[in-house]
C-alpha cells in the first residue's frame, strides 16, 4: 500500500495505483539494497513525495526522475528519521542514533573521519551532535573551531554544546586550556566519558556521533557496555599494523552486542594534484579487504589529501566551507551509506520506533 495515493480533483495523476506499484518495482534507490517500499510514497495529483526513514538529500530522486514513467510526476523529498534500536534497550533514546566512530590504534585519522561524516550527515538534512571522547587528546576544537569559547554550564549543571558549521559539539577541549594534559587512570577516564556523554543538554538529535579514543581498553569497554550505541564505524588505513587492530576493533564490538555499520579506508591513496597520479603509499585495498573478510560494509576508501587536512586544522572543515568540491560529495556519499545501513541493519534485527 502507498502512504498516500490521492486523485486531486483539479489535477489526476497521470498514473494509476498499478503502473505506480509496476514502475516503483523496477527502481532501486542509491545503496538501497531492494525496490522502493511503496509506503515511502504518496502521490498527490501530479506530485509524489519520496519519505524516508534515513539522513538523504535531493539526489536520492534521480533514480525516480529518470524512470520513463515515474519521471512524469513532480518528485519532493521528506526525511522521518527513525530512532532505531540500540545496545542498551532499557535506556531510553535521548540522544537519538548514537554512532561511536573508533579505531584499534591512533594515527589513522578517526578524528577527522568523524567531523566530516557528522558535517556531512546535517548537510544530507539531519540533526546532529558529536560528542569527543577521546579524552586523554581532545581535537574537535581544533577541527571544528571556536577553541576560545568554553562551554556553558546551565542551572541544572549540564553542559550547553557549541554549534559549529550547523552541528552540535561537546569536547572536554571547550572545558580546558589547549596546553593542558588530562593525567587520569582508565576509570577515571571513563566516569568524565559517561559524564560528558549524559551531562551535557543535547538538542533533539537525530545521530549522535562519538569520536571514540584509540584502542580496545577500558575507556572503549566501559562506553560500549554502558551507553546506547546503535551502531560502529570503524576506521583504518590500508597499512598491516593498522588493519591488525582494526580487525580487534570489530571482535570487541561484537562481543559487546555492538552492531558494525560499516568501515572506512582512510588515507587510502595520495593523487598528486597537479598530474593526477594516484600512489598508495600505506598499501592498495587492505581496508577494503578487511570489510569483506569480516563482512562489513565498506562505506568507503578517502584519499589522504591536503585539502581535508588544512580544511580541518583551520577549524574550517572542506564539507562544510565546499560542499560541491569532489571530495566533500565522495565523504557526503559515505555519510549515506551509513545512514542507509544503520537502518537497514536495525530492520534484519527488529521494528524500529519513532
Amino acid at each position: 500500500m502507498f502512504g498516500r495515493f490521492k486523485k486531486s480533483k483539479n489535477q489526476e495523476s497521470s498514473l494509476s495505483q498499478q503502473q505506480l506499484s509496476n514502475a516503483l518495482a523496477q527502481v532501486s534507490l542509491p545503496h538501497w539494497p531492494t525496490p522502493v517500499p511503496p509506503e515511502w510514497i504518496t502521490v498527490d495529483g501530479q506530485h509524489a513525495q519520496l519519505t524516508v526513514p534515513f539522513a538523504a538529500d535531493n539526489s536520492i530522486l534521480e533514480p525516480l526522475k529518470q524512470h520513463p514513467e515515474l519521471g512524469q510526476l513532480s518528485w519532493s523529498l521528506q526525511r522521518n528519521i527513525a530512532k532505531l534500536p540500540n545496545s542498551q534497550p532499557e535506556l531510553p533514546m535521548t540522544f537519538g542514533n548514537v554512532i561511536v566512530v573508533s579505531s584499534g590504534k591512533g594515527g589513522v585519522g578517526k578524528s577527522s573521519v568523524s567531523v566530516q561524516l557528522a558535517l556531512a550527515l546535517h548537510q544530507l538534512g539531519a540533526n546532529v551532535g558529536i560528542l569527543d571522547a577521546d579524552v586523554y587528546g581532545p581535537s574537535l576544537p581544533t577541527m571544528l573551531g571556536g577553541q576560545e569559547q568554553k562551554l556553558e554550564i546551565n542551572a541544572q549543571q549540564k553542559m550547553i554544546p557549541h554549534q559549529r558549521h550547523g552541528i552540535w559539539v561537546s569536547s572536554l577541549g571547550y572545558l580546558t586550556d589547549t596546553k593542558d594534559a588530562a593525567i587520569w587512570r582508565g576509570p577515571m577516564a571513563s566516569a568524565a566519558l559517561q559524564q560528558l556523554f549524559r551531562d551535557t543538554k543535547w538538542p533533539r538529535l537525530d545521530y549522535l556521533i562519538v569520536d571514540m579514543p584509540p584502542g580496545t581498553g577500558d575507556i572503549q569497554l566501559t562506553f560500549a557496555q554502558k551507553l546506547p550505541i546503535t551502531g560502529a564505524v570503524i576506521v583504518t588505513t590500508p597499512q598491516t599494523v593498522a588493519l591488525a587492530d582494526a580487525e580487534k576493533g570489530i571482535t570487541m564490538f561484537r562481543k559487546v552486542g555492538v552492531p558494525i555499520t560499516g568501515l572506512i579506508e582512510n588515507m587510502s591513496y595520495y593523487q598528486c594534484s597537479q598530474c593526477g597520479h594516484r600512489d598508495a603509499i600505506f598499501g592498495a585495498d587492505g581496508g577494503a579487504n578487511v570489510a569483506q573478510r569480516e563482512q562489513v560494509p565498506l562505506l568507503g576508501q578517502w584519499p589522504l589529501d591536503a585539502r581535508i587536512r588544512a580544511g580541518l586544522d583551520e577549524g574550517k572543515p572542506l564539507v562544510a566551507e565546499q560542499p560541491e568540491h569532489e571530495l566533500s560529495v565522495m565523504m557526503k556519499n559515505s555519510a549515506y551509506q551509513l545512514a542507509v545501513e544503520l537502518y537497514r541493519q536495525a530492520q534484519t534485527r527488529q521494528p524500529a520506533t519513532r
